[in-house]
């Protein structure tokens, strides 16, 4: 069943690509002929279909559990992993669970619970001003249109589209740094803008893939195509890639590079969906926050 091929993502989806990768010599894989844009369209939907195989569980990495909670966290992953946010975000939520709460906030008092997550000066900023702005121009509640979205303090078309696509199923396309570094090394567009990056891709996928695709591909740069050292011998869709051998080619040497469940190791959330492959997040950690919680509750 789909599950059981979901448990063997990290094991077959990466290591039988890999191999057939690694049979080939790397120029049959690297050099490539001019593109017309109907051929780089064309290779863009197969590389999403391909990724589609390989992140059937392809998920926000952010704990939340309603529009609130997720417009909050993603505010708070700004520069900072979303496995910090989830540890922080317990005892947040736990002592302001409501835009009023937050909006009535001591600023000392949040920064220091926000503090783990870095920046938190401006991020504590940002969070009393939407939390006000959402009590009074929105009645409280996180709206579901976009212009209303970047109307909020520390609120950007990223954060937005994250909200929109995960909490209110509308489309849209993330712009992270691993959508924009992906987008390049895919041949998708040389824009370095994340504005111009997002209006470029949403014109070669159709818009009901927005959300899933941008799932599919921060999860990609997160554990396969990462930054410094790509993991090329280890990419099932590495014969579609034109940045090919900017990474590690060594099948073994390759493999040794996978991150999260793709090497064997625990995701970044805490709650993780049921039908994801890995384990969850550091457990001590989680103790530890739902022991911050439950002080939190006694003081209160």
């Amino acid at each position: 069943m789909a599950e059981s091929k979901v448990r063997q993502a990290g094991t077959k989806a990466v290591a039988k690509p890999a191999t057939k990768a690694a049979a080939k010599p790397a120029a049959t894989v690297r050099p490539r002929k001019p593109e017309s844009h109907l051929a780089m369209v064309r290779r863009a939907r197969r590389i999403n279909r391909e990724l589609a195989e390989l992140y059937p569980y392809a998920h926000p990495e952010l704990d939340f559990d309603n529009p609130f909670e997720l417009l909050v966290a993603t505010v708070l992953s700004a520069q900072t992993t979303d496995l910090r946010v989830n540890q922080t975000t317990p005892a947040l939520f736990a002592k302001y669970p409501s835009p009023e709460d937050m909006a009535a906030a001591d600023p000392a008092e949040l920064e220091e619970i926000i503090r783990p997550t870095g920046f938190f000066r401006n991020k504590a900023r940002s969070l009393i001003g939407l939390s006000i702005a959402l009590r009074d121009e929105f009645g409280g509640e996180v709206p579901g249109r976009l212009e209303d979205l970047v109307t909020l303090p520390g609120v950007g078309r990223k954060t937005a589209n994250v909200v929109l696509g995960n909490a209110f199923g509308v489309p849209g396309i993330t712009v992270d740094t691993h959508f924009g570094r992906l987008s390049r090394r895919f041949g998708w567009t040389a824009e370095e803008d994340p504005v111009k990056v997002e209006a470029v891709v949403a014109e070669i996928f159709p818009k009901s893939e927005w959300t899933m695709l941008s799932h599919r591909v921060v999860f990609h740069g997160r554990r396969i195509c990462h930054s410094r050292k790509p993991a090329c011998g280890a990419c099932p869709i590495a014969p579609l890639c034109p940045a090919y051998g900017e990474g590690e080619t060594d099948p073994e040497k390759a493999q040794k590079l996978l991150k999260y469940e793709m090497g064997g190791q625990p995701g970044q959330r805490l709650r993780p969906p049921a039908d994801f492959p890995g384990e969850a997040a550091a457990r001590a950690d989680a103790d530890a926050h739902r022991g911050e919680v439950a002080d939190l509750a006694v003081a209160e």
